[in-house]
């Protein structure tokens, strides 16, 4: 049933432009958010993927037959609606549609997700449809604006996407988190890093990114852990510790700017201090680890020991003292994975990196300068017990042309997480996989 005045079709519209459509008849298509009725108005709260807006029903401004229509629609019905758009400064949009005509695409009832407080495990499994709240809505945005920024960044700063493989032949950072699958008549193992990849196209380009999924099968319930995430790995050729660490500085507080100049609404929705997002500038803070644990082990609240990887409460501590992301270096080596080139002043210590953000984010990225002598790293794989031969390929980056070279590893979930201030990691992708969940 179409209920349209007039023989021309007004021109189809997106609530996120519909200041262009000032004082003019539009076409919305979109799904009902939300809805009231008062005897002979409907508001009707409609979402189009692109923002929300109230469309206002006046039942002698349009036919009967849509009005009892719309009338009759439940949450989430798709409509498709034409009227004028109407500045209204106290329309959240700032605009509202006084609705003439259009038509039910169709009437849905009894949608589960319903305005009452539901609980985690209810919504994961109805993740499909709750992608659609509001909620969600910004975060995927905010997702989105988070990877145009990163791409957008490194296109600028001339580097090369070249994509690593998801199927690999062997660890890139030991064997116990890899999920092994069937390869034909062999076995294979899900990637946990594009990171060795990398390496090889940086050789051949000089300056590239990759940035895909990567799979880690830890047994981790922390709301900081997925089994499937998205990496970004740039890996730069002739590069030392303390130029991908400038990268890092400049990667971040340009993406936090594209975020707050393309998604304000979105951080507004999700009740983000903005304020803390605008003090993220360069320089950020740095310490050494021998540095960070003097002021762990002066914390009353600390149970950290020296010479231990950081764990979760350790960098709430050490993050909540600065108002930018804390970037510390030097681990100790035994902590750290084989490709980590040791610091020449403090040989028990790796050229190495962490990014912490704020408000006990944790960490967004790891970095390090790479292993670039063949004898060394050959040594390195032995110390770890790796099978040398699957790591030949990697070995004969070190034996044709080998230079100094570093990268680092930044967690896409928990870099939108941080950025939206989302506590969960599993809200910032658009179907989380965790150690209990597949599905849907």
């Amino acid at each position: 049933m179409t209920v349209s005045p007039g023989t021309s079709t007004p021109p189809v519209a997106t609530i996120d432009r519909l200041a262009d459509f000032a004082g003019r008849t539009v076409t919305l298509r979109g799904w009902l958010y939300n809805k009231s009725s008062k005897g002979k108005l409907h508001f009707v709260q409609l979402r189009d993927g692109s923002g929300m807006v109230q469309c206002v029903l006046f039942k002698k401004n349009v036919p009967e037959e849509l009005f009892d229509a719309v009338g009759a629609c439940g949450q989430e019905s798709s409509l498709i609606l034409e009227g004028e758009v109407v500045a209204d400064e106290r329309a959240p949009s700032g605009f509202e549609l006084q609705v003439s005509g259009g038509h039910v695409v169709q009437n849905a009832e009894g949608y589960p997700i319903t305005p009452k407080e539901h609980g985690s495990d209810f919504l994961l499994s109805r993740r499909h449809l709750w992608l659609r709240s509001k909620r969600q809505w910004a975060i995927m945005r905010v997702r989105d604006a988070v990877i145009t920024g990163l791409r957008r960044f490194f296109d600028e700063q001339g580097f090369v996407c070249i994509d690593s493989p998801m199927f690999t032949p062997n660890a890139c950072e030991g064997t116990s988190t890899l999920f092994e699958v069937g390869y034909f008549d062999r076995s294979a193992f899900l990637t946990q890093s594009g990171q060795l990849y990398a390496e090889a196209s940086a050789m051949a380009m000089g300056k590239v990114y990759c940035f895909g999924p990567t799979f880690r099968a830890e047994k981790s319930k922390t709301r900081r852990h997925l089994t499937e995430f998205w990496m970004l790995e740039p890996e730069v050729a002739f590069a030392n510790l303390a130029d991908v660490m400038v990268l890092a500085e400049d990667m971040v507080t340009y993406v936090v700017k594209q975020v707050l100049e393309r998604r304000r609404p979105e951080l507004e929705v999700l009740e983000r201090d903005l304020a803390k997002l605008e003090a993220i500038q360069t320089p950020f803070p740095r310490l050494t680890y021998a540095e960070a644990a003097d002021i762990l082990e002066a914390d009353p609240d600390s149970e950290f020991v020296r010479g231990d990887d950081f764990g979760a409460p350790d960098e709430t501590i050490l993050s909540n003292r600065y108002d930018r992301p804390l970037m510390v270096t030097n681990y100790p080596a035994e902590v750290k994975s084989f490709y980590m080139k040791r610091d020449p002043e403090a040989p028990d210590t790796c050229l190495c990196v962490d990014m912490l953000g704020t408000e006990g984010v944790g960490e967004i990225i790891g970095g390090s300068q790479r292993e670039d002598d063949l004898d060394l790293l050959l040594a390195r794989i032995r110390e770890h017990e790796l099978p040398q031969e699957a790591f030949e390929w990697y070995l004969d980056l070190r034996r044709y042309g080998s230079v100094p070279h570093s990268g680092f590893g930044l967690g896409l979930e928990r870099l939108v997480g941080w950025i939206a201030g989302v506590e969960h990691v599993r809200e910032c992708i658009p179907f989380p996989r965790t150690i209990y969940r597949m599905e849907p």
